[in-house]
């Protein structure tokens, strides 16, 4: 049943979607998605010199809702991540930098009480996190959510310019699931992103 679970979350989280694709999300039979996307009710493309039909995600979503097909299945794919920092300039770039992956669905938060808050509610895929709050340590959030059972699956990425090399072991052994060096490369950023929620770049 996980194992059933997980392949239709995965499936959920593709930008393309073959009929039968399509007709598992939906619920209904491949022929039906065929004939809707032959009238015209369902738009798409077909496979240049073959016959197969493909249809992107914003255009299956449309069609679900037009037709009263419940979206959860693809709505619920989406990896949630919490950025949490006091810096607004960099809030502002992360959320720029993820907004264009529909995969992905981004909160923020600029102080330690404001991440517990929205954690406990959200319970994200991924947690940004600036190491130095205005309210609190970073490594202190990490202890906070890792005594959370419910929050067991939950990444953390800590941002800061800290470079002592025991402080950074002090923040993985606190539950930082990895550690990024302000100034940093948008590039390996998002590349730790996918790593750490498991999806592809």
């Amino acid at each position: 049943m996980a194992g059933e679970q997980n392949g239709q979350s995965d499936l959920a989280q593709k930008k393309v979607f073959t009929t039968g694709e399509a007709a598992q999300l939906c619920k209904v039979s491949q022929q039906t998605i065929i004939r809707c996307f032959d009238s015209g009710r369902l738009n798409g493309f077909r496979v240049p010199g073959s016959k197969f039909r493909r249809i992107p995600r914003d255009e299956l979503l449309r069609f679900m809702r037009q037709n009263g097909i419940p979206t959860e299945s693809m709505e619920s794919a989406k990896r949630k991540i919490l950025i949490v920092d006091d810096d607004p300039k960099i809030v502002e770039l992360l959320e720029d930098v993820f907004a264009g992956d529909e995969r992905l669905e981004v909160s923020s938060a600029s102080t330690g009480y404001d991440a517990g808050l929205l954690t406990e509610r959200l319970k994200p895929d991924l947690i940004i996190l600036d190491y130095m709050l205005p309210d609190v340590n970073g490594n202190v959030v990490c202890e906070r959510i890792r005594a959370n059972d419910e929050l067991v699956k939950t990444r953390i990425l800590l941002v800061s310019g800290v470079i002592n090399q025991s402080e950074v072991q002090g923040l993985l052994d606190a539950g930082a699931d990895g550690f990024i060096q302000k100034p940093f490369k948008i590039a390996d950023l998002t590349e730790r992103v996918h790593e750490l929620l498991g999806v592809s770049a």
